[in-house]
């Protein structure tokens, strides 16, 4: 929003000329194009707002250059880390200054004193990661906490499931250094009483004003009576209600008898980034928690069963103690990743209770879990109550944390919007609170609500289902938000528990702590900052919430046809909106995962998953061209896209950025004409079936160098990109001429359908041969049916319209033959799971029915086999007794569409075999990315991530087993080591 003078006039805003000569003055990066302002138009709340820029600084000194541009031009800037704020603390009109690529360091670990002194850019998981190996940790958990930042986390608050025992990011805050509004550079910790008054004296600098007007306005008794009385109860342990000048008011020197150090700290956490630019965060860390782990998953028949069973969970020495609802249930079932979760769901049960609880022996986590079903039982309370340990637990975690996303991928235009979500009231009020909330938006606006999240800290995340695309939805977001501060402040409670004000609860703060207390709130906003330019318009002085929200208040959407069907997601429009800006895509490489190995790399928030879905939405939506696609905008943010398809499953929103960018690429063609290179790449079966007429001659030339690197500049490959050998025989050549068969000593009596994939088929026969010698000798007939190629390198490429004809023709050939007792098995796992993927929503409704039933006997060779030894068809005496260690790499569409477990399954089965799946993401290959010129580079980085690290520290004579052909070229070239298909492994274990 604008940002004023310090007389109330409203100033000219900075021309191109004024930000041009920023930009040579900066270290680090500033953006003033539409792509890179269209990303950090939001966050992960319902808000959008054009930035009139976007910082990326290097270093302090491009920090001090930023702030005293703003004060010389009037302009806000706005500190941003992971940017997953959900009130809007991030969005604004001046410049968006992102923190998070370059302020990342820990700078120090005191293993004696227990503190820490990080960057804001510190992502909270790795900093666990780093203080583990010291038995710390830094306690405040946030279900975003593979993503967030420690700069947000003080800039909220943050708290998490766990703030029963570790409170929120205030109560670990020790100092905070960085820079005041004049652009001083000033360090914030604990001083004394005798230390404060100094403080009060020392000239007449803006720190020594901060320090003074704090006594003049916090020792007056007048206004502690009013903070009191106003102010929520104390016994609320989560609560983000404007600035803590509560809590700041019990300090020394401001309070006769109070030990407690007075610390500008415990108002600058919370304060979302409105009073200073912080740089550097001291914190207190704790000893790690006991090792045992036991999660007791109540199930309950009605959300007021699990509220008042919370009351009997609280009182034993718990964790956490967290609800989730039937609607997040229900959601999980539509998550590929969170499906898996739901193992321990007894019957449907209305809500589940998850309490934690922890100690040196499992029994003594039982006993306490004991005691709690007791009481509930007793009570007439639940009807389940299983207790989980280790990687049982992790998952229910896992399941609980990817609450918010899983509510984003509800189809449609109703979604469960952040409104009322982070209210929070004593524990003991919680059930009669949440009573008269149901009942209240019941009968007063007909709505019903989500409720999850932390409901033994008294806080319960509740989302309401409102269309925000229509003008009944803004008014109603905005009379929803109104009554429910209303009733919260009946019960003296905090509209905000942990996620703050911002420009969404920044309306009602008078209402919830009073004209004088929020005069004063703003007081101290102008005593720091008079000329308004950190974050403004944040906590005070906000425009109207249901202002700048993400959706326009006069665009007439338009039907936008596609080759892929989006019925499922009511059309490619509304497939983008369902990104809601979790951030997700922005964990990193020690997080694990695959979603999204370019980000992970380059750590740019223009490479995430993310800022794809928003361009691409904010385009769709404006765009008043005959053809949307056809914007170099899209592009360019697509432009680094793998299609991994990691964000399919990973993405708590389901969010299939693979099929948008697809879709995009065949009808920006169909504007721009199809690139040469990307029409070799699509026509690799024709070039590859040319080559191999003279296999050897192409061998040979590929095989040289020098020819080698002048061939692949001409196609546009990368010149140190060797290519893969053209086979003299395809591998259905050879099956035609060998006939195999299988053996009769070990008749399985079940055939087996094989994909001769097109990779297999031209590049490596022979593990298609080593596929068919395995089954044959195991006992199973083997049989190559009549079929096309896959289409994959039409599909990677975006050519959907041949692929589609590719893909009906096979789907026609292979529907009537391929059932579950002769399954299509593939080799190639990017090739057989387009039957799975792809094609049901390519083929056309004619045959979109049949494509699903083929479908679902289309397995990768390492799902099929793992399902034939739970069978118990084949075991461990098939293999020999040989010793060895394999490494496991999984491909990415495996990871997305299947289960690397299986290919673990299997390369377990051999007695002596040890395997061991490395955690890596994607190998950065991806078809055709990794050869072309432009991203051969980025290509190898994310291979050095995690893959190429793990292999090169694997024996010389250890087995590395992948099943993408991508990814042991990759592994070759990034390694020089030979990667094997899983099959290869096991064809040379078995017994002949």
């Amino acid at each position: 929003m604008t940002s004023f003078a310090a007389n109330g006039t409203i100033p000219a805003p900075p021309t191109p000329i004024d930000l041009a000569n920023l930009v040579g003055q900066m270290r680090g990066e500033l953006h003033t194009g539409d792509l890179m302002r269209r990303i950090y138009a939001t966050d992960a709340s319902a808000y959008q707002e054009m930035p009139l820029a976007v910082a990326i600084p290097r270093c302090e000194d491009d920090l001090s250059l930023l702030i005293r541009f703003a004060n010389e031009h009037h302009v806000g800037l706005i500190p941003r880390t992971a940017g997953t704020s959900l009130a809007g603390q991030v969005v604004g009109s001046g410049i968006v200054v992102d923190v998070s690529k370059y302020f990342n360091q820990i700078l120090e670990i005191d293993e004696s004193h227990r503190t820490v002194r990080v960057q804001p850019g510190v992502i909270r998981n790795e900093l666990n990661q780093a203080l583990k190996p010291h038995g710390l940790l830094f306690g405040p958990e946030t279900s975003t906490q593979n993503r967030a930042m420690i700069g947000g986390m003080v800039g909220n608050n943050s708290c998490g499931s766990n703030s029963i025992r570790y409170g929120s990011t205030r109560d670990h805050l020790v100092e905070v250094r960085g820079f005041l509004s004049d652009g001083s550079m000033v360090v914030f910790g604990p001083v004394t009483a005798e230390q404060f008054h100094a403080k009060c004296e020392q000239g007449d600098c803006l720190e020594t004003r901060l320090y003074r007007h704090a006594r003049e306005r916090l020792s007056d008794p007048a206004v502690r009576d009013e903070i009191t009385r106003e102010f929520p109860k104390p016994s609320i342990h989560r609560r983000n209600t404007g600035y803590a000048l509560d809590l700041l008011m019990d300090a020394a020197g401001l309070t006769a008898d109070s030990e407690l150090p007075f610390n500008f700290g415990r108002l600058i956490a919370g304060s979302e980034g409105t009073l200073m630019f912080v740089t550097e965060i001291k914190l207190n860390v704790l000893p790690l928690p006991p090792p045992v782990l036991g999660l007791q998953c109540a199930h309950f028949d009605s959300i007021p069963d699990a509220l008042n069973a919370t009351l009997l969970a609280v009182q034993q020495d718990v964790y956490a103690c967290e609800l989730i609802d039937d609607v997040i249930l229900e959601c999980t079932e539509r998550s590929i990743e969170h499906r898996k979760n739901r193992f321990f769901i007894q019957g449907v049960p209305k809500a589940i209770l998850v309490t934690e609880v922890r100690g040196e022996t499992e029994e003594e986590v039982r006993r306490v879990h004991a005691i709690t079903e007791a009481r509930m039982r007793e009570a007439g309370l639940g009807y389940a109550y299983p207790v989980l340990f280790g990687d049982q637990g992790d998952r229910v975690w896992d399941l609980r944390k990817a609450g918010l996303g899983l509510l984003g991928n509800i189809p449609g235009d109703e979604k469960t919007v952040p409104v009322i979500e982070d209210t929070a009231v004593d524990v003991q009020d919680l059930p009669a609170y949440i009573a008269e909330f149901n009942q209240i938006l019941g009968e007063r606006f007909g709505l019903q609500c989500i409720h999850y999240a932390h409901a033994g800290s008294g806080e319960i995340h509740l989302r309401p289902v409102i269309n925000l695309k229509t003008d009944d939805g803004k008014r109603l977001f905005r009379e929803v938000a109104q009554t429910i501060a209303t009733l919260v402040k009946k019960y003296r409670g905090s509209l905000s528990g942990e996620h703050g004000d911002g420009r969404l609860r920044g309306e009602f703060l008078e209402q919830m702590i009073g004209t004088a207390n929020y005069e004063l709130v703003r007081e101290f906003k102008r005593t720091w900052d008079p000329n308004g330019v950190f974050n403004p318009n944040k906590i005070v002085d906000t425009p109207q919430m249901n202002h700048q929200l993400r959706y326009p208040d006069s665009v007439t959407e338009r039907d936008i046809e596609t080759v892929f069907n989006f019925s499922d997601t009511q059309g490619i429009l509304r497939a983008a909106e369902m990104c809601n800006g979790s951030g997700d895509c922005r964990k990193t490489h020690l997080s694990g995962g695959v979603m999204c190995p370019s980000y992970m790399a380059t750590r740019n928030e223009k490479d995430t998953t993310r800022a794809r879905a928003n361009t691409l939405r904010q385009i769709l939506t404006h765009s008043t061209d005959a053809n949307p696609f056809d914007n170099e905008e899209i592009l360019e943010v697509m432009d680094l896209c793998l299609s991994c398809k990691g964000c399919k499953s990973e993405c708590p929103s389901t969010v299939d950025m693979g099929k948008l960018k697809a879709e995009f690429l065949q009808h920006y063609y169909d504007a721009n004409g199809v690139p040469r290179r990307t029409r070799l790449i699509a026509d690799y079966v024709r070039s590859q079936r040319f080559a191999g007429r003279a296999a050897w001659l192409s061998n040979w030339m590929t095989g040289n160098s020098t020819l080698r690197r002048i061939l692949n500049r001409m196609i546009g490959f990368h010149p140190d990109r060797s290519i893969p050998p053209v086979a003299t025989q395809t591998l259905t050549a050879w099956f035609e001429r060998e006939k195999p068969r299988a053996n009769l000593e070990r008749i399985q009596g079940r055939g087996v359908y094989l994909f001769a994939d097109e990779f297999t088929q031209y590049n490596e026969p022979e593990i298609g041969r080593s596929v068919v010698r395995l089954l044959n000798g195991l006992g199973y007939d083997v049989t190559i049916p009549p079929h096309e190629e896959s289409g994959r390198s039409r599909l990677s490429k975006g050519l959907l319209r041949e692929a589609r004809e590719i893909a009906r023709r096979n789907v026609i050939k292979l529907k009537d033959l391929v059932c579950e007792t002769t399954p299509l098995v593939g080799i190639e796992p990017s090739a057989i799971l387009s039957f799975r993927d792809e094609y049901p929503d390519l083929v056309g409704d004619d045959l979109a029915e049949e494509a699903r039933e083929l479908s679902k006997n289309c397995l990768t060779f390492e799902e099929w086999f793992a399902g034939e030894i739970d069978a118990g068809r084949i075991v461990q005496d098939d293999f020999k007794d040989d010793p060895a260690r394999v490494w496991i790499h999984g491909h990415c569409h495996q990871k997305a569409l299947s289960d690397v477990g299986f290919t673990q399954r299997c390369l377990s089965l051999p007695r002596n075999y040890e395997a061991t799946t490395i955690r890596s993401g994607c190998c950065g290959m991806a078809g055709s990315f990794g050869y072309e010129t432009e991203h051969y580079d980025l290509s190898m980085q994310i291979g050095e991530l995690v893959l190429f690290p793990a292999v090169r520290t694997a024996g010389e004579t250890d087995l590395i087993a992948a099943a993408g052909t991508s990814c042991r070229h990759q592994i070759h070239d990034g390694t020089s080591r030979r990667a094997q298909h899983p099959a290869e492994i096991l064809y040379a274990a078995m017994i002949p």
